[in-house]
């Protein structure tokens, strides 16, 4: 099965190319095609018939949206759009699985944990409102449009190949330099009191190759581990699967503006329609994380 997977050099798009073994990004020329070129995307999507579509490619950095909301915008509405009706003119009959995000929910009380799919959504920075955008733009497709759309929202998901401009892996990289002596014993991070709901991106994978198969036409899923932990105890954890200790220090800079002390999700949904649920331990995902940090040579 041929399946174009937006994104494909991504984080994400990475793992999902293991998963898929006939997976192609959108190329022209040996190149990238931007979103926001309709022609160009219509040019790469009729190269090859496609049985299946992953639309991961957006501007996913928050502080991103707020210094350049239009570009936010345009990368991930329009550029959704311009993907929906270049399939279309392609004569794409396949499935469509559009990721959104967590973070379209927002701010959420404590005592309303676990967040299920029926929450409204209450989008706060242009990113999210971006997603929110583009889902609902793809939920109108799914009851209008000539192909099948089905819709996920993944919350916090970490493994290895992920960027350290995410805590984790950031953390990860810090213990791994100095455990090679290239660096003090001092963990710079921010706030680590605030919880998450974190999923290996590798079974993050298997949910989106399970929604390709068995989701239902205009359903949103979420695709989270149900599980929340503080990113206190994910050095804990670090630090004793690498058998070294850190002194913590914490970095005013990266301190942010706390909009949420707590998130945990409900995956029900997800696994009643397909049997999904995660499957790999955390202690392998943060070993598989130091792991590809300790591989590297510029670390």
């Amino acid at each position: 099965m041929t399946v174009l997977v937006t994104g494909l050099s991504g984080f994400v798009g990475a793992h999902c190319a293991r998963q898929f073994a006939a997976a192609v990004d959108l190329e022209l020329g040996g190149r990238l095609v931007d979103l926001r070129n309709r022609q160009e995307v219509f040019e790469a999507v009729k190269r090859q018939p496609l049985q299946a579509v992953i639309h991961l490619a957006a501007q996913s950095s928050v502080p991103a949206s707020f210094d350049d909301p239009m570009e936010t915008y345009e990368v991930n509405f329009l550029g959704t759009l311009n993907l929906l009706l270049a399939l279309r003119e392609a004569g794409f009959r396949g499935r469509f699985l559009y990721v959104g995000s967590g973070d379209m929910y927002g701010v959420v009380p404590e005592v309303e944990l676990p967040v299920a799919e029926s929450r409204a959504l209450q989008p706060r920075n242009p990113y999210a409102v971006s997603k929110v955008a583009a889902e609902a733009l793809c939920y109108q497709w799914s009851q209008s449009g000539p192909f099948e759309i089905v819709m996920a929202r993944p919350f916090n998901h970490i493994g290895p190949g992920q960027s350290p401009r995410f805590a984790v892996s950031d953390f990860a990289r810090q213990i791994e330099m100095a455990r090679k002596g290239k660096n003090e014993r001092i963990l710079q991070v921010g706030d680590i009191d605030t919880t998450r709901d974190f999923t290996d991106v590798r079974d993050i994978v298997r949910a989106y190759a399970a929604l390709l198969r068995a989701g239902v036409n205009g359903e949103t899923y979420n695709v989270c581990s149900a599980n929340e932990l503080s990113l206190r105890e994910i050095i804990v954890a670090l630090c004793a699967a690498a058998g070294i200790e850190m002194q913590i220090n914490v970095d005013p800079k990266r301190l942010r503006p706390v909009e949420q002390r707590r998130m945990r999700g409900s995956y029900e949904r997800l696994r009643s329609r397909t049997g999904w649920e995660p499957g790999i331990p955390l202690a392998q995902t943060l070993q598989d994380i130091l792991n590809y940090w300790h591989a590297r040579e510029d670390v």
